[in-house]
C-alpha cells in the first residue's frame, strides 16, 4: 500500500474507495494520484497535501450515476453531458462528511471540495493545485490503462481511440508540463496501435 500511496494518504483512500468501484474509478484515481505527484515534482510551489486529497475524491461522484447512463456521458457527443456535472455535485456531498472527519493535517475541506466542484466542466484552474488535479485526470486517459478503458466504453480500435484523444483531450492541457506528458504519451499509444496492426496483418498471412 505504501508503494502507491504517500502514508498521510492511506486513510483518505480507504474513505474514497468504497465510491470508486464504478468506471474503472479505483485504478484511475490511483494512476492519477501518481500522475499527480510526477506533477508536483515539477511545481514544488503547489500544495501537495491539497492536491493528492482532490484527487482521492476527485470522482467519488460517479457512484451516484445510474449504471446504464456512465458510458454516454462522457467522450466527444455525450449523450448525457449534464451527468458531468451532477457527478462533480454528488462527488462534494460524498466527500464533505469523509473529509471533515478524515480532517487531514494542512488541507482546507473546503478548497478540496471547490475543486472537485469543477474538476471537469470547469474549463479554467481556480488554482495551482486545481490545475494539477485536472491535468492528472486526462493524463489518465492517455496512458494505456485509459486507453484500454476507453476502448471499451466507445467499442472503439486502441488507434482510433488514441487518434480521438490526440484531437479532442491534448488541445485541453493546460500547461507546458501535462502537455508534454500526454504527447509523449500519445506517442506510447500510437506506437502501440501501430504494433497491433502490423501483428494482425503478419497474422493473416
Amino acid at each position: 500500500m505504501s508503494g502507491a500511496l504517500l502514508p498521510r494518504d492511506i486513510a483518505t483512500w480507504c474513505a474514497a474507495r468504497p465510491y470508486l468501484d464504478v468506471r474503472s474509478n479505483d485504478e484511475h484515481t490511483l494512476i492519477s494520484y501518481r500522475l499527480a505527484r510526477a506533477l508536483l515534482r515539477l511545481r514544488p510551489e503547489v500544495d501537495e497535501a491539497t492536491v493528492l486529497t482532490a484527487i482521492l475524491f476527485h470522482d467519488v461522484g460517479w457512484k451516484a450515476i445510474p449504471a446504464d447512463k456512465l458510458v454516454d456521458s462522457v467522450g466527444p457527443k455525450p449523450k448525457y453531458p449534464e451527468l458531468q456535472r451532477v457527478h462533480e455535485i454528488e462527488g462534494v456531498a460524498i466527500a464533505r462528511p469523509h473529509l471533515q472527519a478524515l480532517a487531514v493535517p494542512g488541507v482546507d475541506v473546503e478548497t478540496v471540495l471547490a475543486i472537485i466542484d469543477g474538476h471537469d466542466t470547469r474549463k479554467q484552474a481556480i488554482s495551482p493545485e486545481d490545475e494539477i488535479v485536472k491535468e492528472a485526470d486526462k493524463l489518465w486517459r492517455f496512458t494505456s490503462h485509459g486507453v484500454k478503458t476507453i476502448c471499451g466504453w466507445f467499442g472503439t480500435p486502441p488507434k482510433e481511440t488514441v487518434a480521438m484523444l490526440e484531437d479532442f483531450v491534448l488541445p485541453q492541457m493546460l500547461t507546458k508540463d501535462g502537455r508534454a506528458m500526454a504527447e509523449a504519451l500519445v506517442a506510447q499509444g500510437q506506437a502501440m496501435a501501430w504494433l497491433d496492426d502490423m501483428m494482425h496483418v503478419e497474422a493473416m498471412r
